[in-house]
């Protein structure tokens, strides 16, 4: 990356008249580049690269398969579809001030947005609970509106908005399949899940079977803890990381907001949700959160100590759920 690069998508991006002052190097992604762009006139927006130098994880079979739900969210066609998906509920997301595809100012697709510089709402939740209550509420709201829109089956939001298809037959057998993928990744990781291997494939097994079949599938981030919900000047929730976003069984966000909140979740608890489903996705998270950050440490990864301790809670909380009694 060279300054001059980044000057020349940012002049494009805000017209002339602002020189670029300062790139920083934003903490917490691992599979684009996030640069925080300051202008000599203190504006700031921030720069997504998508390209391979950015991406920590070790490449697996099927990574670029859109067709699968749970293939990585990686690329600028996955945020475009995210974003335009969102802002049509009414959620704010980052205003995109230049795409990139041709790749006019860089080797890679580059995208320019709206920055949003204050603290992120994990973090001002952590510091003033009651001063963080309006955009908590807010948020719920957004997350009813994702809710409340439905497509006509599941699988990444570009895919399905295009006129694609999803593997598989239903949102509990990718799931499972999910599941089982994980399992086998982190036994070959982890004596104690290789241990456990057998009870751990007969409990997801038996969880699948118990869900009843549904088609209604939702707007589901699939990863929204608080650290992906900025906060804009007015306290509204800015959604941001959303690659990832897809149409599925609603219970796949509220079982990820539940292991990222603990206690603090009764702000986002929604009524109606399945408790088949909400068994059989919590065991398959426990699992992909074990196994994917167990597969990130095999690559150069700089944050591993805590990266270490998301596989290990994880682990721990896998094996409780197939332990006696």
């Amino acid at each position: 990356m060279t300054r001059d690069q980044l000057a020349g998508a940012t002049s494009a991006a805000l017209g002339g008249g602002r020189r670029l002052a300062g790139v920083e190097r934003l903490a917490g992604g691992t599979r684009k580049g996030v640069y925080r762009l300051t202008m000599d006139d203190a504006t700031t927006v921030i720069a997504y690269l998508w390209e391979d130098s950015e991406d920590y994880w070790p490449a697996v079979e099927g990574d670029d398969d859109v067709a699968d739900p749970f293939s990585p969210g990686v690329g600028l066609d996955l945020f475009e579809a995210a974003h335009a998906r969102l802002d049509s509920l009414g959620l704010r997301v980052p205003t995109v001030h230049l795409v990139d595809r041709e790749r006019a100012h860089y080797p890679a697709d580059l995208a320019i947005v709206e920055d949003f510089p204050g603290e992120n709402l994990m973090d001002l939740f952590h510091r003033d609970p009651r001063a963080a209550e309006p955009t908590m509420a807010r948020l719920a709201e957004a997350l009813e509106a994702m809710r409340g829109h439905h497509a006509p089956t599941y699988g990444k939001v570009a895919l399905v908005d295009g006129g694609g298809t999803s593997h598989g037959t239903s949102c509990e057998a990718v799931a499972l399949a999910f599941g089982l993928r994980n399992l086998a990744e982190a036994t070959a990781r982890d004596d104690r899940i290789a241990g456990a291997r057998d009870r751990l494939e007969d409990r997801l097994r038996e969880l699948a079977a118990a869900v009843r079949p549904r088609a209604e599938y939702s707007v589901v981030h699939g990863e929204l803890g608080l650290d992906h919900v900025l906060v804009d000047r007015d306290g509204n929730p800015v959604v941001i990381d959303i690659e990832d976003l897809m149409y599925f069984d609603v219970e796949w966000e509220h079982v990820f907001l539940r292991i990222r909140l603990h206690d603090d979740y009764r702000r986002l608890e929604v009524d109606g949700l399945d408790e088949d489903r909400l068994a059989l996705y919590l065991l398959t998270q426990r699992l992909s959160l074990t196994a994917g950050p167990l597969r990130l440490l095999d690559g150069d990864f700089p944050r591993r100590d805590f990266m270490r301790g998301i596989a290990e809670h994880n682990l721990n909380e896998a094996l409780a759920l197939v332990s006696a009694g």
